[in-house]
Order: structure tokens, then C-alpha cells, then sequence
């Protein structure tokens, strides 16, 4: 991910299909006009990649957000998520079109599958994540997504499903911030060709009074959410920061003037656990 200089900038995934370097995260964004209001302020400020999913229950939001902002389609990159008790091949289908209605797009750029649900009421969630991925699949070669992918799956939740599938995943979205390194489901999706995007990438907020972090913030001059996604960055993740507050929306896309060094980042690496949200993708039974 060398040489972005902007929140436009893009890298590709495995199939050419240009993704921007950072997103705009909407979980637990209100749906609404404060929603609204903050999609058109990120938007201003330079993102053009927007994460929602079917079970935030803000895609309308998003929707209006994207159809009122006098933006190109094309220019825009849009990525939505199919919940838990949709999967399988028939309900996946008919939860995309359902999520295309409230996002009023012909197309979705990235639709993933929003867990591996490994735990719970599915005995067979192999067999079923297989299915929702035909599904994808399905989507993808009708033109109606431009690249698929899946959210919170491990290497061992990944690896049968890749068995199954014609099309491998071209994107893990997974917990990534410091404190939650994550080293082993990234060195497999690295392997793999997979792009790694950071769900919660400031920890919810909770990594920001770490002293480490503040004092090589300081060293930069930068806050601790611009390290925050600098480190997300430079490991190769595409950092997807969440706020309402304009002042914080547009700080965390001036992430591209500094670079850590490695000396920096190896500090970083090695921080203790701290600021996860304890949404074990083995053990969540949602």
C-alpha cells in the first residue's frame, strides 16, 4: 500500500476491481438525519468508500446519503453485508435485493458475508457459509456485485470455504486495531491475496488514552486515531474509522503526510491486549 496520498487512492483486489485505501464505517451509526449528516461530511472530506451491512439498519441512510451527494456513481465505492439468519443460496439472494432497494444502487461494489456464525443454531455452518458463498458467487457473475468477500472469518473458517468455492474471496474485514494485532488471520489473507479492511480500527475509542500511544503520536505530531490508522496502513489493512463529529471525521482521513517507522510499528505490534471487543468470531452465538 505504498505511495497513497489520499483517501481516494486506491489499491486493487484480486480481480483488477479498485478499492479505496480507507473507508467510512457506519456501525452503530443512527440512522436518520445525523447519519445522513455524517455520510455527506465524509464524503466531503475526501472518502468515497462506504461500509454498511443489512444488520446496522442504516443502509436507507446510506442510500440517501449517496443519491444526495452529487457524487458520480462510479467515483463511489459501496460495501454492504449479508446478516447471520440470511445465509444459504435462496435468502442470500433475496437479502441482496432487499439491501440493493435500501441503498437505491443498480450495483453493490462489495458484498460480504458478515460472519462465519461457526457457533449457535447451525450445526453445519460449513455447508451453509458454502452455500451463501454460491450465492455470492451467483451475484457476482451477474454483474451485480464487483467483488465479494467475508467479514470475521479466521484462517480455519476461511479454509473450507475457499475448498468449496470457484471464486475465492477477494476481502476479510476483521476486528483490526492496535492491541488486536491479528497477525495470523493477516499472514493467511496476505498469502492468499485476500485484502484485509479494519473493523473498529480505534478500538471503539478505548486504545486512545494508552500511554505508548500517545507518546509516539507525539513524536509525529499526529493524534492517536491518525496513528491508529496509520499502523492499520502500513499492516496492509484498510482502515474503516467511524464518527458522527465532523472535527473527527476529518482527521482520520490525514493519515497520509507521516509514515512510522519500523522501529515504531514493531512497538505497536507488540502492545498487550487492549480495546477488543470481545467478539470472538468462534464464540458469538448471533
Amino acid at each position: 500500500m505504498a505511495n497513497l496520498q489520499s483517501p481516494r487512492d486506491t489499491i486493487a483486489l484480486r480481480n483488477g476491481y479498485e478499492i479505496p485505501c480507507i473507508g467510512f464505517g457506519t456501525w452503530k451509526m443512527p440512522d436518520g438525519e445525523t447519519g445522513l449528516e455524517a455520510v455527506h461530511q465524509a464524503l466531503s472530506d475526501g472518502y468515497r468508500h462506504i461500509d454498511t451491512a443489512a444488520a446496522y439498519d442504516n443502509e436507507e441512510t446510506v442510500g440517501k446519503a449517496l443519491a444526495t451527494a452529487g457524487i458520480p456513481r462510479e467515483e463511489l465505492f459501496v460495501t454492504t453485508k449479508v446478516w447471520n439468519s440470511d445465509r444459504g443460496y435462496d435468502a442470500t439472494l433475496k437479502a441482496f435485493e432487499e439491501s440493493r432497494r435500501k441503498l437505491h444502487l443498480d450495483y453493490v461494489d462489495l458484498y460480504l458475508i458478515h460472519w462465519p456464525a461457526a457457533r449457535g443454531a447451525d450445526a453445519d455452518w460449513q455447508r451453509t457459509n458454502q452455500e451463501t458463498w454460491r450465492a455470492l458467487e451467483t451475484l457476482y457473475l451477474d454483474g451485480k456485485v464487483r467483488a465479494i468477500g467475508v467479514s470475521n472469518f479466521k484462517p480455519h473458517h476461511l479454509e473450507p470455504l475457499m475448498d468449496a468455492a470457484e471464486i475465492l474471496p477477494m476481502v476479510d474485514q476483521i476486528e483490526l486495531h492496535p492491541g488486536c494485532n491479528q497477525q495470523v488471520t493477516r499472514e493467511f489473507c496476505n498469502r492468499h491475496d485476500i485484502v484485509v479492511e479494519a473493523w473498529s480500527p480505534l478500538g471503539s475509542g478505548r486504545v486512545l488514552q494508552n500511554q505508548l500511544l500517545i507518546d509516539i503520536a507525539a513524536s509525529y505530531g499526529c493524534t492517536v486515531a491518525q496513528l491508529c490508522l496509520r499502523w492499520c496502513l502500513q499492516r496492509r489493512a484498510i482502515p474503516l474509522p467511524k464518527s458522527v463529529d465532523a472535527g473527527r471525521i476529518a482527521e482520520n482521513a490525514r493519515i497520509f503526510w507521516f509514515d512510522l517507522t519500523d522501529e515504531d510499528m514493531q512497538r505497536i505490534d507488540e502492545l498487550d491486549p487492549l480495546g477488543q471487543s470481545g467478539l470472538d468470531p468462534d464464540t458469538v452465538d448471533f
